[in-house]
This record gives structure tokens, sequence and C-alpha cells, in this order.
């Protein structure tokens, strides 16, 4: 792959990508495999064998829990070596938060301490900050949290009330307020807290320990999941915070709060595959095992297409996190000239706020079919509390709403990828016009030919095509009241997030043509047939929704035409192809793809 390759955020939406520059999860190299491993015999022996005792909230089990992964370094993955971290890429982090995604609640604690407990102390701390609280993030000896949102402040982060002023000896600032849904603030240590100094527009951000007074901790709240994972409301009674624990610079703290977000939804993506894998897992293994009117439920097509349908929704979604998580270390790698590697870390994650989207919203959304379709295919004992398989079905239902709701991010998709276009940093209304242009032309229907890669490059081509088309006439319509056709925003999103996925996956499959033989190659054509296909499908009426909400005469009959020419893809047996992929998985009786 060309390390070389500017990367340039959104891009995708007007720009075609090869195959040699995105990297795939084939290639993982021996250290990364053995980190993966690490994280696996982790779980195995210390996470898994006390899964009820987590979720009882057993007073000191999960500290306890993230103290040992911090001995194993898995707190330290990708944190600088001068402060007791391994200094790993982003892709291996995003690996290990993969395999640890499987284990429940716990995988929130752990994701929660690595991602936003730690990484606004690196990214925005001065040199002191970092000393001082780094080397003991790293090592678990401290725990992290982060409070961002209260009680009137959820999607809308800015309107927080939580207020802090300068103490009579300016020796500390004075935090008055409330902040709720803090993962681990039951035991965390060190806690990142937004407020605004005096009357600021804007937050700030600071530095505060458990132990500094003025902190009071809610009981528990009950949840309908993650039942293991620490969450209580914190209140701020002249909490005294000393000055130099101001985090970034006075007023810095919304785009603190912005870019750990950006991060935090990539990592989501990251988190929930391994969540996926673990629930796919049960499903074939319930399904080898359980009988039915004298036969293996997992010989009857209708579950075969339960389990395909898991494999291609997984499969696709891993594809778009490590091309995005290896397209943020490229940009790192490529700015170190002008930045330090942690300016240059928060900048990619800026840099990719539309994957980043994308891959929260495709990620999330992954999982809760995978945990439904898990439950289903266990039947009744699905239901029960007797097996793991409820607690996968609850424990999902958070990420939909965690960094960000998933309705906030859709709309982001869109509107990041229009900012992006109006700063130039790609061709964006260039190309948008051009696509709307050239509808005039199209004439019969076309026929997707070429071999298998060709075939399926073009239909991308023409996915693209719909997104671009869309982009230019509501854009022309509402102008800067875009913003308020949340409707259609979504509709667009949708056709951009199949657009990057589909991509991203038929890619990953062109690559493996030189890593795989032949024969191993055509149950991955499989996957790319059928989500190629399906997406085909989705796109026309996600396209036509919006098309017949704001288009009238002429223009409307143009866009429809439009989408019904590039919309067009060959006909597949969707019944055979995903009955190839189940068995795969059946044989194997593991996601192994």
């Amino acid at each position: 792959m060309d390390k070389n390759k500017q990367v340039t955020g959104g891009e995708f939406i007007v720009k075609e990508t090869e195959a040699k520059d995105i990297f795939i999860p084939e290639e993982f190299d021996e250290e990364q495999n053995m980190i993966a491993q690490t994280c696996r015999d982790f779980l195995d022996a210390e996470v898994f064998p006390n899964l009820d005792r987590i979720d009882q909230q057993e007073e000191g089990l999960m500290p306890e829990l993230l103290n040992k992964a911090g001995e194993l370094g898995l707190l330290s993955i990708s944190l600088p070596e001068k402060y007791e971290g391994f200094e790993q890429s982003f892709v291996t982090s995003m690996l290990a938060g993969d395999v640890m995604g499987s284990a429940y609640s716990f995988a929130v604690a752990y994701s929660c301490h690595t991602g936003i407990g730690t990484l606004p102390i690196l990214y925005y701390g001065n040199d002191q900050q970092k000393e001082k609280y780094i080397p003991k993030l790293a090592s678990g000896e401290w725990k992290g949290a982060y409070a961002l949102t209260e009680p009137n402040a959820g999607s809308d982060a800015n309107a927080g009330k939580t207020n802090a002023i300068l103490s009579d000896d300016s020796k500390h600032y004075l935090l008055n307020g409330q902040k709720m849904w803090i993962t681990n603030s039951g035991f965390a240590d060190v806690i990142t807290v937004f407020a605004k100094i005096d009357n600021d527009r804007v937050l700030s951000a600071f530095i505060v320990e458990r132990n500094f007074p003025g902190i009071v901790f809610n009981p528990e709240e009950k949840k309908m999941g993650i039942k293991g994972s620490s969450t209580r409301q914190i209140f701020f009674n002249d909490c005294k915070v000393p000055v130099e624990n101001l985090l970034g610079n006075r007023g810095q703290g919304f785009r603190i709060a912005l870019n750990i977000l950006h991060m935090g939804r990539i990592k989501l993506g990251g988190n929930v595959l391994g969540a996926a894998k673990y629930a796919i897992n049960q499903s074939v293994q319930y399904a080898n095992e359980r009988k039915q009117f004298g036969l293996l439920i997992s010989t009857f097509g209708s579950i075969k297409h339960k389990l395909a349908e898991q494999v291609i929704k997984n499969f696709v979604t891993e594809t778009a996190v490590f091309r995005a998580s290896h397209n943020v270390d490229q940009y790192v790698e490529q700015n170190l000239e002008v930045m330090t590697k942690e300016e240059a870390t928060i900048d990619a994650f800026a840099q990719l706020a539309v994957e980043a989207a994308i891959l929260k919203v495709v990620g999330s959304e992954t999982l809760d079919y995978i945990v439904d379709e898990n439950v289903q295919i266990h039947g009744g004992m699905g239901y029960s509390a007797e097996l793991d398989v409820d607690r996968g079905y609850r424990d999902s239902r958070i990420n939909r709403i965690f960094e960000g709701t998933n309705e906030i991010n859709k709309i982001l998709v869109v509107d990041t990828v229009l900012k992006r276009g109006a700063k130039g940093y790609f061709d964006l209304f260039g190309e948008a016009e051009k696509a709307y242009k050239n509808l005039v032309n199209l004439s019969g229907t076309p026929e997707p030919e070429g071999d298998f890669y060709a075939e399926k490059k073009q239909i991308i081509r023409n996915f693209r095509k719909i997104a671009l088309f869309l982009i230019h006439t509501a854009s022309e319509k509402f102008q800067r009241k875009l913003v308020y056709e949340q409707e259609i925003l979504n509709n667009i999103a949708d056709i951009i997030m199949l657009l990057y996925v589909s991509e991203s996956s038929l890619l990953r499959v062109e690559k493996l043509e030189n890593i795989k033989d032949a024969e191993q190659i055509k149950v991955y054509k499989d996957i790319i047939d059928v989500f190629v296909y399906d997406a085909s499908g989705k796109i026309s009426k996600f396209a036509k929704d919006a098309i017949y909400s704001f288009a009238e005469g002429e223009v409307k009959d143009l866009l429809v035409k439009g989408t019904d020419y590039y919309t067009v893809v060959n006909g597949v047996n969707t019944k055979e192809a995903r009955r190839r992929i189940a068995d795969k998985l059946i044989e194997d009786n593991k996601y192994d793809f």
C-alpha cells in the first residue's frame, strides 16, 4: 500500500480508491496477532468466568480487572514509551479494542479508560500534566473517566451549565454543576470535566481528581444493559481544581470534546466487532447443536439466511473500520515533520470525521442486528437469562446512543461532507454538479459488464453519482436551510454510508486475490455479490424517498430516471450465495472470515 498517499477524510465521496491503498485485517503482522492473543487469553482467564459477578457490580472487581489488564500492558498499547506505553499504531489499538469488545460490560470500562478516560490528557495536556497522569493511567494504578453530558445538555454539549470561577487567591477554579451518564464514575481517579469559565460562551476542560474537595457521587444508575459498567451522576459543589489542571487553553473545551468524540466514534466501530463475532459464534455453535424435527437447525434455509447475514454485516463493517483506522496512522506519519505525534493523531480524527460517524452508525446497527438474530436463532433459550445471549442483546443497545446518537451522526455525515467540500478539501460541488448535468445524457438500461471487479466497481461508481446528484439538487433547493431537512439528510447519509462500506469491502476482496487461492475467494465474492445487490435496492429507495420529498416536475423526473439507471445490477441468486456463506460458517463452527 502507498504509505505516502495523502489522506483526505471524506474524499471517497468524489474519488475512487484502489485496493493497494487500503489496509485489510489479513495484513496484521505477527506482533499485532500476539497482542490480540494476549487480549483473548486475558478475557478467557479473568473476564468470561466472572460475567455474573461483573454485572452484579461486586465491590472492587472492575478496578481489579483493569489493574490486571494494566499489568499485561493492555491499557497502554498506543501510549508513548516515555509514559510507560508500548507506542503501537492506531490499527493495533483498534485490533485490541476489537478483541476486548466481546467482553460485555468490561469492554465498556476498558474502552472508556483507554479512550476518553486517558486520551484527552495525552492529546491536549501540557508536559507536566502528561508526566503526572499518563503513566498511572497506563499502568492502571489510576482509572480514567470523562464528564461531558448534563441533564439538559446531551447532543447539544455546549449547552452545559456547569460553571467554573477563579478563587479569590487565583490558585483554584471552583466548579459547580452536575454531570450524568459518566462511565467508570464509581471508581475513576481522574476525570476530564467540561465547564464554562465565568460567562464564557464555550466550554473549557479540567483534569479533576476524585479526592478533590467538593465532589459528590450519586448511587449507581440502574440500566437496561451494560449492568456491570459503573455509571453515576456527579455533583460539583465549589469543587476546588488547581489552576494548573486546566486542560488545554481556556475556551478550548468544545474543540477537545468534538475531537475526542471523533476518536470515540472510530473506536466504537472497532469495539462492536468483537461483540459481533462473539454473538455469531454463539449463533452457529447453537445451530450446530440444536435439533428440531430430527435435524440440526443449521441445515434449515431460514437459519442459514440469518447466519449468512450476520457474517456479511460483520465482514463489511470490519473492513471499513480497519480502512479508516489505517488512514489515521497514514495521516499521522505524513504530518510528523510539522506536528507532534499527539497533535497529528488528534488532527487525524478531525480529518476523518465523516468516516468516524459512518463507522459509529454502521457498527452499532450491525451489532444490533447480529445480537437480535442471535436471540432468534436460540429461540426460547435466547430469551432466557441462563445463557449470555440476552446479555449481549441488552448490552448492544447503548451503542446507538453512545458517542452521539445515530441520528446526530447521520446528520454529521452529510453536514461534514458539505463543509469539507466548501473548504476545498475536495471538489464536492464541482463533481456534484457534473453528476447532475450528466443525467440528461442517460438513455436505455445499462448492463453492468466486465470481470467481477470491473462490474462491481462500476456499480459502486454509480452509487457515488447518486449521492452526488442528490447533494447538488438538495443544496440548490434548500441552501442554508438544508440542515433543517433532517429526513432528506438521513436519506443521503444512508447512501453515503452504503457507498463507503461497499467500496471498502470490494477492495478488501480484490486485495485478498493475492493472499487466498481462487477456491477460498469464492465465498468472499458471494459476500460482495449479496451486499452490493442489496445495497442497490436500498439506495434506490433512499434516493427516491429524498427526491419525492423535495423535487418537482422535470427535475423530479430526471432524478428518478438517474436513480433507476444507476441502481441497475445483474441479478444474484442470493439464496445460494447466502447458503455458501453460511456453510463455511457452519463448517468452521466459528466466525473465520
